[in-house]
């Protein structure tokens, strides 16, 4: 209606702005702590619900405020369990997270931007261009639903599905700093999920400056989108890397590692055949790593429809993996999952019918680290 003030949506906002509203109200900070706990926790939207809080409280919340958890579009069953989901993301865009369950713990991989900017060679999500961030409401929204709709299971003193959240769906994580970096404390608070911050992983492609804020104001695990040992190649593979070079990509990355008590950080190298897989590749990334504190995650590629690269072989990336295994650093493979689902690795592709760039432009890309 006409003049009617639209509600403020509760979900995804830090404890202190939670705590800042029920000031606004004319009530005690602590009922922030008791809201969280209700949202995350028991997965309670309703503000009726929430029974330690006053009827006064609960029904002043209702006329003012919200929890509205983003929408389902399409859930889809992999036959080796993996589960993907599609959220509405507004104006015919979509978005999506995908679940791995494993022996001992359940990984929710997750979106931070609708497309994405960094136009990556190899990565579906690139392909379709970039429409917009997501905001905080829509990033922790997928955990949230993921949560109520998984069988809950032990994890250590709480009872969520999922062990570990990575920001490995569609997006540059580092490119939505200030919605993303709230998520990251609900994520590890008591109040909501109470991950440890090694169970957390923000995955980049190279926004330096704000690599640099997040060790600063956020220490979680890192994994670090490489795909290639030397410039020239890597210029073409993962195009931020003409502005931000190996050479300081990997400066920023070992002053990461020295804030953090687990002090290694993680090489994603997808494997293209012909292109970045040979012994002599094997060999320079050898050299860049060596000393250092970081592991590397060979992951064989996942085709997708216009796109020309090729996964290389079985015996290829065996041979790669021992170069590196044998020479002391610490490589895997990763198991592709999901593939009947097209939820594996770079074949997350969500819904961008509106795009606002297909590149990240140079004044764009100042934008994206500021």
């Amino acid at each position: 209606m006409p003049g009617e003030t639209k509600k403020k949506n509760l979900l995804g906002l830090p404890q202190g702005e939670l705590e800042a509203l029920f000031v606004e109200l004319g009530q005690k900070p602590f009922h922030a702590r008791q809201l969280m706990r209700w949202i995350y926790q028991r997965g309670v939207t309703d503000f009726e619900a929430m029974t330690d809080l006053s009827k006064s409280l609960r029904q002043r919340l209702a006329e003012t405020a919200t929890v509205d958890v983003p929408k389902v579009l399409s859930q889809h069953d992999s036959s080796d369990g993996t589960i993907k989901w599609l959220f509405e993301s507004g104006s015919g865009q979509a978005v999506e997270a995908v679940y791995i369950p494993e022996a001992g713990r359940g990984t929710l991989c997750i979106s931070s931007q609708v497309g994405c900017a960094l136009d990556c060679a190899f990565c579906a999500t690139g392909a379709q261009g970039f429409n917009r961030n997501l905001n905080k409401a829509e990033i922790v929204g997928q955990v949230w639903h993921a949560n109520q709709t998984l069988p809950r299971r032990d994890n250590d003193d709480a009872d969520f599905a999922i062990t570990n959240v990575v920001f490995m769906g569609m997006g540059e994580p580092l490119a939505n700093y200030r919605n993303v970096v709230p998520v990251l404390d609900l994520l590890t608070s008591d109040l909501a999920y109470g991950l440890s911050r090694r169970r957390v992983t923000v995955s980049t492609s190279g926004l330096v400056p704000n690599l640099e804020r997040l060790g600063d104001e956020f220490n979680v695990a890192l994994a670090v989108s490489l795909h290639a040992p030397n410039d020239d190649l890597r210029d073409e593979l993962v195009p931020i890397n003409k502005m931000h070079p190996i050479a300081s990509l990997l400066d920023a990355c070992w002053r990461y590692a020295e804030k953090r008590a687990n002090r290694f950080v993680t090489f994603e190298y997808v494997m293209l055949d012909g292109i970045n897989d040979s012994l002599k590749h094997a060999d320079e990334l050898f050299a860049l790593l060596e000393g250092k504190p970081a592991k590397v995650n060979l992951i064989p590629f996942n085709p997708f429809d216009g796109n020309d690269f090729a996964r290389s072989s079985a015996e290829t990336i065996g041979l790669f993996q021992s170069r590196l295994r044998d020479r002391g650093l610490v490589v895997t493979t990763r198991k592709t999952r999901g593939d009947d689902i097209d939820a594996a690795c770079g074949q997350l592709a969500g819904k961008v019918s509106d795009r606002v760039r297909n590149r990240l432009s140079e004044k764009n890309k100042r934008m994206a680290t500021a």
